[in-house]
């Protein structure tokens, strides 16, 4: 990556810049104009800069298809991979992406910690270790920015988790903060230089973050020396004045916010001072330099220095099966692995079949911001039957419906959006795929808010079934829902009484009615919407939905087909998954159980006999309680647009699964070590301290999880053959390297994820102090590597151990702690099976 920090002649452009703008200039710049941009200012050379959700696809302005957007894999399967290289193509792909879409900064990357299984948002966050989160994320910043794309490192800090997340106030102890939830944004500070951070809804020990000057000036700023801007996460500026001296330098979106003219007004009230101000508009043209929008400054890479054109769809399907993690390949009755699976002649397997209402309608991204539109989507069935050879007999049972709500009108709708005047004339028109229309400011070209009337949402159903389909609707306004000529409803749908302003927007389902239809036979479908202007309103916003559910089928006679399928095959495969309504931004999960009647399908296909491989559509933990019973489990995450031809390519050998564990998964819920995540009087206090993930768990005795962080099987063996440790001299950043040589003793290539655990010293005191040994995690991940080697061949890792491994913090001091001791290094395939160990000797220097 082109070093972020500009040279002399950009510094003297922001300069020169700042100089010829007024006070009420400069508050505005600071201010979004709409959802997603920064006003231009002709005056100084400075074009609109323009910000975008794009943790997984980069949306662009308009949440819309009809500029579609490449979907990769779920944050969850990118650390998945354990591979920062991996995750800074998808970085550079993804400004690839922003650039054409005329985007200058990405919403992204998300490292909250997995502090809880219950966290609803997890999928868009990487793990529940720092040490990986970071190392992830570094990647995934390097590459944006290689891009010459910013990127706004998000949510600073401690918004791990999503119930009441506009007011909560989480109390997080010292070192909890320090070595836990800060860890993973000081790697990225530090590794990646990133050009933006973004400032959480939450508080944190009694202030919220959009004004935390101790973390956002005192340590983000003046300790880890960050020289980016601090955007707040949409809606979260509360206060004018607090928010400015706390380090907050954009308040989005706009174009009401708490700067602009409030900001001109504090400044001329001596409530701030205009250096103050300065100091933000500085750091904002800083990004507009770095970014390419303000005249007279070179960008911080030059458009000859970006990365060569990606093929999207390619890095799409090798994330995805990079991704995959294979929990378990055991063969029935002692004849080996299932997978992967051989087709065809020469004792290939003859007769596969499908099951799953996933593996038919794949759910290949999580719920929320993360949202994207991509031009096609490759489902397990659209990816299993290209691939498998025409000799194969191939068969297909939906098995179990994971939902018995209505969902947004998708599979065999063709629907476009109709904006009108209130004279009727057409203002705009613009395609959905998902039957909803979800504008923030953000409206069909020619169409303005203070101009639109009404929105028609209409076009043609082709049903796949025959039956009685039910139709419903979500959102505000006076709406008119018209099926095949039949008037299901005519009336105001209000908003529900929530408090996250953004699941009020979207509304809740309401069914409205039901239409007998045909298989086969398309039939006309509208839905109106006058639409609502609260006054109350803080956005210029349309939000409503068709939504549909295909005829209900008896769930036992669903069961039974599957049964019958799987009975008829040599292998079956089931597709299980959550649903938007189980994992989305906006909620937390109640339970970890799989919707439906999903377990019970499992169970039933595995009891036929067929050897049962269960793909788990996932993106964090569910229970699989029927684990034991099936020959495999495959977990495939959120993977993307091109999950059915990654998922392809795994199952039928054509690549390995590569994927470990980013995160602990536990047996049931009630075992896991942390699950609170509801605020009690609006505080929720974080009183397992350092212990979350694999750390807790390593203090239970008697309990133990699914499967560990780190777990993940391949199709070869390896042999961890030896290591050593060379430790370095001083007080640098490093302990020492260690060195891990491994062989594959399997019969085809592969991939190996080496990963180092530091053990803490059996007693660790300092000054006779105890406390110390008792509030250590027993190991901590410290580093990994990837290796990949042909059958007999070994290959060798050096693994760099770092200082901070060997380091706590100190609250008293308020600084980083060396403890001294002789500490094991670890190496292994999980934090659970470690094959090779070193004695690392840690000393204090004079």
């Amino acid at each position: 990556m082109a070093d972020a920090i500009d040279d002399e002649g950009t510094a003297e452009a922001v300069e020169k810049a700042l100089g010829l703008l007024d006070l009420d200039t400069k508050a505005r710049l600071l201010s979004g104009q709409d959802m997603w941009s920064l006003p231009a200012v002709p005056a100084i050379g400075m074009r609109s800069l323009v910000m975008s959700d794009g943790p997984i696809g980069v949306r662009g302005v308009h949440w819309t298809a009809d500029d579609p957007s490449i979907a990769l894999p779920s944050p969850t399967a990118l650390a998945a991979t354990w591979d920062p290289e991996l995750a800074r193509r998808a970085g550079r792909l993804l400004a690839q992406e922003a650039r054409r879409k005329g985007v200058h900064v990405l919403l992204a990357p998300t490292v909250n910690l997995h502090r809880s299984p219950l966290g609803g948002r997890h999928f868009e966050a990487y793990s529940e270790d720092p040490y990986l989160t970071g190392e992830i994320g570094t990647g995934y910043v390097t590459g944006v920015q290689d891009g010459g794309v910013g990127t706004t490192v998000k949510h600073f800090v401690a918004n791990d988790a999503e119930t009441e997340r506009f007011t909560v106030d989480n109390e997080v102890g010292a070192r909890a903060l320090r070595e836990l939830y800060l860890a993973p944004f000081e790697a990225i500070v530090k590794n990646a230089r990133p050009w933006g951070v973004m400032a959480a809804y939450n508080g944190v020990n009694g202030s919220t973050m959009t004004e935390h000057r101790e973390l956002q000036q005192g340590v983000l700023r003046e300790e880890w020396g960050f020289d980016g801007f601090i955007v707040s996460d949409w809606l979260a500026a509360r206060d004018t004045v607090r928010g400015l001296k706390g380090g907050l330098d954009v308040a989005m979106p706009g174009p009401r916010t708490v700067y602009g003219e409030a900001l001109a007004a504090a400044v001329r009230d001596g409530r701030v001072t205009e250096a103050e101000l300065d100091e933000a508009v500085r750091r904002l043209l800083t990004l507009a330099a770095r970014v390419g929008v303000l005249d007279g400054a070179a960008p911080a890479v030059a458009p000859a220095d970006r990365p060569g054109p990606i093929d999207g769809d390619a890095l799409a399907r090798e994330i995805a099966r990079r991704s995959f993690v294979l929990l378990r390949n055991e063969g029935a009755g002692g004849r080996g692995a299932v997978l992967p699976l051989t087709a065809g002649a020469h004792g290939g397997v003859r007769s596969l079949a499908l099951i799953g209402a996933a593996a038919r309608d794949a759910r290949v991204l999580g719920g929320g911001s993360a949202v994207v539109f991509p031009d096609h989507v490759v489902s397990p069935l659209d990816g299993l039957r290209a691939a498998l050879p025409p000799e194969v007999q191939f068969s297909y049972a939906v098995g179990a419906d994971p939902t018995d709500e209505l969902t947004p009108a998708a599979q065999g709708f063709e629907l476009r959006a109709v904006v009108r005047a209130a004279d009727g004339r057409v203002l705009g028109e613009s395609r959905l795929p998902g039957g909803q229309v979800q504008w923030i400011s953000d409206f069909p070209e020619g169409v303005s808010y203070e101009e639109l009337h009404t929105v028609e949402t209409v076009g043609t159903f082709t049903p796949r079934e025959s039956g009685a389909h039910s139709f419903g609707t979500r959102g505000l306004g006076g709406l008119r829902l018209v099926v095949d000529g039949k008037v299901l409803f005519e009336g105001e749908q209000l908003p529900p009484d929530v408090d996250d302003p953004f699941e009020a927007f979207m509304g809740s389902p309401v069914p409205r009615g039901q239409v007998e239809l045909t298989a086969g036979a398309p039939v006309e479908v509208s839905l109106t919407c006058a639409v609502a202007r609260p006054e109350e309103a803080l956005l210029d916003a349309v939000s409503f939905g068709l939504l549909h559910r295909a005829p209900e089928r008896d769930a036992e006679e669903l069961l039974q087909e599957a049964v019958a399928a799987a009975s008829a095959a040599e292998v079956a495969v089931v597709v299980v998954a959550t649903t938007e309504r189980v994992e989305s931004e906006g909620f937390d999960r109640g339970h970890l159980r799989l919707p439906g009647r999903q377990d019970e399908l499992v169970r039933r296909v595995a009891a036929t006999g067929t050897p049962t491989v269960v793909v788990v559509n996932a993106g964090s933990p569910v229970e699989m309680a029927w684990r034991e019973e099936v020959a495999a489990v495959l977990l495939s995450w959120f993977p993307g647009q091109e999950a059915g031809a990654a998922l392809a390519d795994v199952l039928l050998g054509a690549e390995e699964p590569g994927g470990r564990l980013p995160t602990t998964w536990p047996e049931r819920l009630e075992d896991a070590p942390v699950s609170a995540v509801t605020p009690s009087e609006g505080r929720l206090v974080y009183d397992e301290g350092v212990f979350i993930g694999y750390r807790a768990w390593e203090r239970r005795e008697g309990i133990a999880p699914a499967y560990w962080f780190g777990h993940g099987l391949g199709y070869t063996d390896w042999a961890y053959e030896a290591m050593d440790f060379t430790p370095v001299e001083g007080d640098g950043e490093a302990l020492g390297t260690v060195t891990v040589r491994v062989r594959n003793t399997g019969a085809r290539a592969g991939r190996e994820v080496v990963q180092l655990y530091l053990t803490v010293p059996e007693n660790d005191v300092e000054n006779g102090t105890q406390d110390d040994a008792e509030d250590r995690p027993v190991r901590s991940l410290t580093g990994f590597a990837s290796v990949t080697a042909a059958p007999g061949e070994t290959a060798e890792v050096s693994i760099p151990l770092p200082r901070r491994a060997a380091e706590i913090w100190d609250g008293t001091k308020g600084a980083w702690r060396l403890i001294p001791g002789t500490y094991t290094a670890e190496a292994g395939r999980s934090v659970a099976d470690r094959r090779l160990w070193a004695p690392v000797p840690v000393r204090t220097t004079a």
